[in-house]
């Protein structure tokens, strides 16, 4: 690509995050990336149930993803990584923290629907909201599902394909469905 190129390819750029912050309840900095395919949205499902996305500088947002608050916030830190086609909602509040890497097509979801009753259909039954807090420097690898109440402590590494339903303490290495803690960075 020409340097002309790349000059206009950062000016969209520019120009989409600044597009973004118009929005309500959106807040990017200015160095984030947010590939151009990528949905960032408060209103979802043709519903506008407001939330709060904040975005630090240095993050960035890979083709696909979607950043979708569903009436709770999304906080992601500095220098943080979010790979293709990952799926981020916010219903019980979902943190981020700064260096975090997630890999390709993971899925992370701070509610889980109510099936207690049988007279009532699952769908109209209330969501469980925890929340999600990812620390920092953490490693989720491709394909994860990250479940509501979840707290991963950083320095941890996820496995690829992991679901993860329980904490996962710093510095943890876990893997598996559901995912368990096989060993620690601190004793590498």
């Amino acid at each position: 690509m020409t340097a002309r190129g790349n000059l206009a390819q950062r000016i969209r750029r520019r120009v989409r995050v600044r597009w973004l912050n118009t929005r309500r309840g959106i807040r990017i900095a200015a160095s984030a990336y947010i590939a151009k395919s990528a949905l960032i949205q408060t209103a979802c499902d043709g519903r506008s149930p407001g939330g709060r996305i904040v975005i630090a500088g240095g993050v960035i947002i890979s083709d696909g993803v979607i950043v979708a608050t569903y009436g709770g916030a999304i906080e992601i830190a500095a220098n943080a990584y979010v790979g293709p086609y990952c799926v981020l909602y916010g219903h019980g509040g979902l943190t981020i923290g700064r260096n975090t890497m997630i890999g390709a097509h993971t899925v992370i979801i701070p509610a889980n629907h109510g099936f207690e009753r049988i007279d009532v259909p699952m769908n109209t039954q209330p969501l469980t909201k925890k929340g999600i807090v990812i620390g920092e420097d953490v490693w989720i690898g491709s394909g994860c599902r990250i479940l509501d109440g979840v707290h991963i402590g950083g320095g941890s590494v996820i496995g690829a394909g992991s679901v993860v339903t329980k904490n996962i303490g710093p510095y943890s290495i876990a893997l598996g469905v559901p995912a368990r803690i096989v060993g620690s960075r601190q004793s590498h």
